[in-house]
């Protein structure tokens, strides 16, 4: 298979990973609907991304003293995708991504992120924005593990006001998730089954059942949520 068909299937695949394990929160399917999401408290984790590698590409094409026409011949990519992906203009395909990636000798997780001179620890601040995958009045959920990696294993602080709930659909087969409750009372259904938690407790189930998190209490509920996902 020649290079154009590699990166060709990679992106097929990471595409196919990518959209069956999206969440779907009360019948929404956070990924792809941007602006709707952003009018009811959701902020898209892909504007970050997209900004990130904006700046990150053009700081390394300024830093070897690239053109863009040069930077386009030596990664393949077209002058104008370039010049658009520089001026945050256009979403880039992985396939694109990873050419892009592979002229500056890193991966794709190495172009994304940003460079750090003294540490190796990425760290995930509390009023960080752009970790908020959902926030209105009922339940808040902040995640806490890196956006920009391809992973088997997502980690979120759940935040439910009293009598507020958090309902999903089925996720991908083979899905779990585990649920540490820091604070509270929180009931967890999955399928037919169902139990009561507090604080200090944890609990694992079936994801890939209709299932959903209820805060009976009169405070609100803290919780910690791992998701796990089969290959």
């Amino acid at each position: 298979m020649g290079r154009t068909g590699e990166d060709g299937a990679m992106a097929r695949k990471a595409k196919a990973k990518a959209n069956g394990r999206t969440e779907q929160l009360n019948g929404r399917e956070p990924g792809r609907v941007g602006s709707a999401l952003r009018r009811e408290g959701f902020i898209d984790p892909s504007e970050v991304v997209a900004e990130r590698l904006r700046q990150r590409v053009k700081t390394l094409r300024t830093e070897r003293n690239w053109s863009l026409e040069e930077f386009s011949k030596a990664c393949g990519v077209s002058r104008s995708m370039l010049s658009q992906i520089e001026r945050g203009e256009a979403n880039p395909t992985l396939a694109v991504m990873f050419r892009i990636a592979q002229v500056f000798g890193m991966s794709l997780g190495e172009l994304i992120d940003a460079p750090s001179a003294t540490s190796g620890i990425e760290v995930i601040r509390a009023d960080d924005q752009a970790h908020t995958y959902r926030s209105d009045p009922d339940c808040r959920i902040r995640t806490l593990s890196p956006l920009h990696l391809e992973k088997d294993v997502e980690f979120y602080e759940l935040r439910l006001a009293a009598g507020g709930a958090l309902v999903s659909a089925a996720h991908f087969e083979g899905t779990r998730e585990f649920l540490t409750v820091w604070k509270g009372r929180l009931l967890v259904v999955s399928g037919e089954d169902r139990a009561e938690l507090q604080a200090g407790d944890s609990a694992h189930y079936r994801a890939d059942l209709p299932h959903r998190i209820e805060n009976h209490g009169k405070i609100e509920a803290v919780a910690f949520l791992v998701v796990t996902y089969r290959d």
